[in-house]
């Protein structure tokens, strides 16, 4: 099973240029709002077409712009899961997966196929309710037992999870992964959530402006992103303008602070950032025995409280005039309710010389 995109088409704000081979594998997309990546997936299922390039899936040509080849969405054989799943109302759930089927399938490998979808996702007893009946998350499995019933060459899930509450998504992330599992295929992943797309994809393209700007196995797109887009989009709330400033010395000059790194720093090197959860407070600086150049007397700026973490906004002493800040994350569950930092504290905080980010573009 593969798919090859190599398109170009003519956005209002900028031209989506797209090359990318996908294997037997969840591909995710991740990429902020408007940046193409729904628009990639709806080239390749045909609901839009491209200026020009080729689309081809396992083998068969489904858009090649200089052979002017153009296959319909219904001769394509793909799956494109929308964020509103798109059920027809006036049709059952049985009637609506049926609809995925090939009109030329006889009556009883229709009703089996019917049948075994129904089962896959729970659906018994509802085959006969209509798509305003169900809850959100019931209406997603209707949509996917619809995708599946049609034996699709490719699944393409458009944020399939936007619309649902932190409860129902959490149940049917766990269906989704046994599906992805027992798939047999490409499959492509829009997300805007790092998490999300960590969990589901094997690989990750970050999408900035139409284009792909990195792509990676998950983990290192997590672990080394290679550009501010990845870093930014991999959940890095901190990063800065940076330069070299001395043999693995790094300034980062909307902090307007020095620090030490471990890694190699590229020679031209733009950017620079570092977790919030790598960030930690040191209370005796007489003991400490790590790279001393990277303790920073800080004033926090302003704090925030999640159920289970702290968030400190902070900026280096003598540097209050800055416009940015630098966020700390303060574990809850590890820290006494009377530890935790307040606004006005002054702190020392470390920064981990081998968990900075230093990228060129």
């Amino acid at each position: 099973m593969s798919l090859i995109v190599d398109i170009r088409k003519e956005l209002a704000l900028f031209d989506l240029e797209v090359s990318v081979e996908v294997g037997n594998e969840t591909l995710g997309f991740l990429g902020a709002s408007g940046c193409g990546k729904s628009m990639t997936l709806r080239c390749v299922a045909g609901v839009e077409t491209p200026d020009e390039g080729k689309i081809i899936l396992n083998g068969q040509v489904l858009y090649d712009s200089a052979a002017k080849v153009n296959l319909t969405p219904q001769q394509r054989k793909t799956a494109l899961l929308f964020q509103n799943y798109q059920l027809f109302p006036n049709l059952t759930v049985e009637q609506n997966i049926a609809a995925g089927i090939d009109p030329s399938t006889d009556s009883v490998s229709r009703a089996s196929m019917i049948a075994k979808q129904v089962k896959r996702f729970a659906l018994e007893g509802y085959e006969r309710s209509y798509p305003l009946q169900l809850s959100g998350g019931q209406q997603q499995r209707v949509a996917l037992a619809r995708m599946l019933a049609a034996q699709p060459g490719i699944l393409m899930l458009d944020e399939p999870f936007a619309a649902l509450d932190a409860h129902l998504k959490s149940q049917l992330e766990q269906e989704l992964l046994e599906l992805f599992d027992a798939y047999d295929g490409s499959i492509l992943y829009v997300s805007h959530d790092i998490d999300e797309a960590f969990r589901f994809c094997d690989r990750i393209a970050v999408v900035g402006e139409g284009r792909i700007r990195e792509i990676g196995p998950t983990q290192q797109i997590v672990s080394h992103p290679g550009t501010l887009d990845t870093i930014k989009l991999s959940g890095c709330k901190n990063t800065s303008v940076a330069r070299q400033v001395g043999p693995g010395m790094v300034e980062a000059t909307d902090w307007g602070i020095v620090l030490r790194t471990t890694d190699k720093i590229p020679a031209d090197l733009a950017y620079l950032g570092v977790r919030a959860f790598y960030i930690s407070c040191v209370d005796d600086p007489d003991s400490f025995d790590g790279a001393r150049e990277n303790l920073i007397p800080c004033v926090v700026d302003r704090i925030s409280d999640s159920r289970f973490e702290r968030t400190a906004m902070v900026k280096p002493e003598g540097r209050m005039d800055i416009d940015t800040r630098i966020q700390w994350k303060i574990d809850k569950l590890s820290v006494p309710a009377d530890e935790l930092p307040e606004k006005g504290d002054h702190v020392l905080l470390y920064f981990d010389p081998s968990k900075l980010y230093l990228v060129t573009e």
